[in-house]
């Protein structure tokens, strides 16, 4: 991980932190390629988390755009998720 990427983790960390109290509802917020693969992939990392997803896809029908409302059990957890799909070739976090 790169060092601004790291720096933008420990920021996000600690806003959570100040701002929250943990276990709470967190939102995720994804725009991605319209690829299925890809979207399953955001899919299934919050199986049995009890999420609810909603999908949008853009007017072209090139990007879709990924809402996850899932109640996680702390900062770290949320930070996880975001590492998790980061592998993700063309996903972009809102």
């Amino acid at each position: 991980m790169d060092k601004k990427t790291e720096e933008f983790y420990i920021r996000l960390k600690g806003e959570l932190e100040e701002s929250t109290s943990w276990p709470s509802s967190y939102l995720y917020k994804f725009i991605v390629p319209t690829d299925t693969e890809k979207i399953e992939k955001i899919e299934t990392t919050f199986d049995n988390l009890g999420a609810v997803i909603e999908t949008h896809s853009s007017k072209t029908g090139k990007y879709t755009s990924v809402s996850i409302e899932v109640v996680m059990k702390d900062a770290d957890h949320v930070i996880e998720k975001y590492q998790e799909l980061s592998t993700i070739e063309g996903i972009i976090s809102l």
